[in-house]
């Protein structure tokens, strides 16, 4: 079997782009603004695969899941519906994707507070790199907060167990005893503290959103100060 191609229906990617009608010229400014990659990804060539995943976020936060189709997205990168099905099965697929984005951001803050007790300055360490992805990736956070029913609907269908590990991996952190209990009741109160800002925050203008930011570290700070 060759590697290099696909059939319709298949999530990877065709190392021919003009078979699948995805010219390099093809695209809207896919990468722009909110709805595009973070600053590290802005320095690297994007795959076909990651242009109609910035502009299904762009559109899928704009007007909302259930307001999108494929042939809307398919339009804003130059090419045909079908050419979509070289990389998502469906517009789910894409949803998915994107949410994926958002627990690779959650595997890679669990991974930052280490092995051993976690102690409250590795914590406010790990949130605060927490609230600078808020602000780099601020669009994706919209995404989540703003279609939570069909991001839900998607959890139980598709992978409930991947989300439940990670809520069982922050889960033993607060529950270690050998933190002290009043540390582990700071941490989680500031765990609550700065996600009930972040959606405050990321539902505002781009500026307003980086104006929240400084309180929301000193807020943080406070609640884990010794």
């Amino acid at each position: 079997m060759d590697i290099g191609r696909t059939t319709p229906g298949s999530t990877q990617e065709t190392d021919d782009p003009a078979a699948a009608g995805l010219g390099d010229g093809a695209g809207d400014g896919a990468g722009d603004g909110d709805g595009g990659p973070s600053r590290v990804e802005e320095a690297q060539p994007r795959s076909t695969k990651e242009r109609i995943l910035d502009i299904a976020l762009r559109l899928f936060t704009e007007q909302g899941f259930d307001a999108t189709s494929l042939q809307e997205i398919a339009d804003h990168l130059g090419f045909t519906k079908a050419a979509l099905y070289y990389h998502f099965r469906s517009k789910d697929d894409i949803l998915m994707a994107l949410h994926l984005r958002m627990h690779q951001i959650g595997r890679e803050r669990l991974d930052q507070l280490g092995e051993g007790p976690v102690t409250l300055e590795r914590w406010e360490s790990v949130l605060s790199s927490v609230i600078d992805e808020m602000l780099d990736q601020r669009s994706l956070f919209l995404l989540h907060e703003r279609n939570q029913a069909v991001l839900e609907r998607l959890h139980e269908k598709d992978h409930a167990a991947e989300h439940d590990d990670l809520q069982a991996r922050l889960r033993q952190v607060l529950s270690d005893p050998a933190i002290p209990l009043r540390d582990r009741v700071r941490m989680s109160c500031s765990l609550g503290a700065v996600f009930g800002a972040l959606f405050v925050g990321v539902d505002a203008s781009a500026s307003r959103a980086a104006e929240i930011v400084p309180l929301l570290r000193e807020a943080l700070h406070d609640l884990l100060a010794p």
